[in-house]
C-alpha cells in the first residue's frame, strides 16, 4: 500500500526512527522499508515531519496483525491514549476491568490504566481517576510533532481534541502576537509558538502552568512562551490591545471572559471562541455574546462556524471563528 515514508540513508536510519518514535510520528502498521542502501520509514501524520526530513510516497507492507484490546473482549472497546497510559470510560466496574485487562494482555504500550471517575469539576478543570492498572497518571503525549508532560490527576487534558487543536494552529502565522487564556499545559501555546508566534499563556492552575513551562521547554519554544498562573482577567490590562488571536476553549464559561478579551484584543484580533450548545442553535448563543461584548467598539465578523464534537445528548461542542476588527 502506498503511504508517506521518511526517505534517510541507512547509516541514518536508526536515529531517524528514534526521532519520528520520539515524536509518536512512526506508522507501526507498516513495515520499513530498505532498497539500495536507503530506508523507508512509514509515518501517520506527513504534515508533523520536521522539515528537515524528506517525505516520499512508498508502496510498503504491512506489518503482521497486532493482537488489539477488540481481539480479546466480546464487545467493541473505546479508550484513549496519552503516551503509555490508556484512559477508558467505563461506569460498569466488571465492563471497566474486563477491558482494563485486555488493554495490558494486548500489543499497546501501556503502563497505566485510568478510568474516569467524575465529570471536569472545579475552576481547575480536573477529575477523579480510578487507576485500574500500574500505578502513576502521569504521562508524555506526542501531537503533530510535539510532546507534552502532564499529569491526569492535576491538570485537564483531552487528546481526543487533537484535530481540533491542529484546525486553529495552521491558521497561525509567523510574527503574529497569540494569546491563550485558559492554556493548561499548553496544546495550543506551543505548537503556536513553533510556527513562530509570540505566545501568552494562562491558566488558574498552578500545576497545569508549570507543565506549560516545562513544556515549552521540552519542545524548544521556551524564549517566545511567557506562562502565568492566575485569572486571566486580571492579566488581561497588561495586555491591553496585544493579541493579533485569541483562544477561549473554556466551553462552559468563555462567555464570561468575553470582557477580559475584548480588552486583550488589537486592531485585527482572531477570536477561537469555543462553547457547548444545544443542537437546535449551536452558534446563536455564542456569537450574540462576541457581538454584545465587541460591539461598537469592533466591527465582528463570524469567519467560521465549526462543530467540534458532539458532546452529549442533542449538545455540541463548537467553536466560532471570530474576526475583530476596531471600528473606525
Amino acid at each position: 500500500m502506498e503511504v508517506p515514508c521518511v526517505r534517510v540513508s541507512r547509516e541514518d536510519g536508526e536515529a531517524t526512527r528514534r526521532r519520528l518514535a520520539e515524536a509518536d510520528l512512526v506508522a507501526e502498521d507498516y513495515e520499513i522499508d530498505v532498497a539500495d542502501g536507503t530506508l523507508f520509514i512509514p509515518v501517520a501524520d506527513e504534515a508533523g515531519v520536521p522539515a528537515d526530513l524528506e517525505v516520499v510516497t512508498r508502496d510498503v507492507g504491512a506489518r503482521e496483525t497486532q493482537t488489539m484490546p477488540a481481539d480479546i473482549l466480546s464487545f467493541d472497546p473505546s479508550y484513549a491514549r496519552l503516551g503509555d497510559v490508556v484512559i477508558v470510560d467505563e461506569d460498569d466496574s466488571e465492563r471497566a476491568r474486563a477491558l482494563a485487562d485486555a488493554i495490558v494482555e494486548s500489543d499497546l504500550p501501556v503502563e497505566t490504566v485510568a478510568n474516569r471517575a467524575s465529570k471536569v469539576k472545579g475552576t481547575e478543570r480536573v477529575r477523579d481517576w480510578e487507576v485500574l492498572a500500574g500505578e502513576r497518571t502521569e504521562a508524555v503525549h506526542r501531537e503533530y510533532g510535539c510532546e507534552f508532560a502532564l499529569d491526569l490527576e492535576t491538570v485537564y487534558f483531552s487528546p481526543r481534541l487533537a484535530t481540533e487543536r491542529h484546525r486553529v494552529v495552521e491558521q497561525v502565522e509567523t510574527g503574529e502576537r497569540v494569546f491563550d487564556m485558559f492554556a493548561g499545559v499548553g496544546p495550543f501555546v506551543v505548537p503556536f509558538a513553533k510556527r513562530g508566534a509570540t505566545v501568552v499563556g494562562v491558566d488558574i492552575n498552578d500545576d497545569a502552568v508549570d507543565y506549560l513551562r516545562e513544556n515549552a521547554r521540552r519542545n524548544g519554544v521556551e524564549d517566545r512562551v511567557t506562562a502565568i498562573c492566575g485569572d486571566v482577567r486580571d492579566a488581561a490590562d497588561e495586555y491591553k490591545g496585544w493579541a493579533d488571536r485569541l483562544v477561549m476553549n473554556l466551553p462552559h464559561g468563555a462567555d464570561e471572559f468575553l470582557d477580559a478579551a475584548v480588552t486583550l484584543a488589537g486592531d485585527d484580533c482572531v477570536v477561537h471562541f469555543y462553547d457547548f450548545q444545544h443542537e437546535d442553535d449551536p452558534y446563536g448563543p455564542g456569537e450574540r455574546a462576541v457581538r454584545e461584548a465587541a460591539e461598537p467598539e469592533y466591527d465582528v465578523t463570524v469567519e467560521t462556524r465549526h462543530t467540534v464534537r458532539s458532546y452529549a445528548p442533542h449538545e455540541l461542542n463548537v467553536c466560532l471563528d471570530v474576526r475583530l476588527r476596531r471600528a473606525e
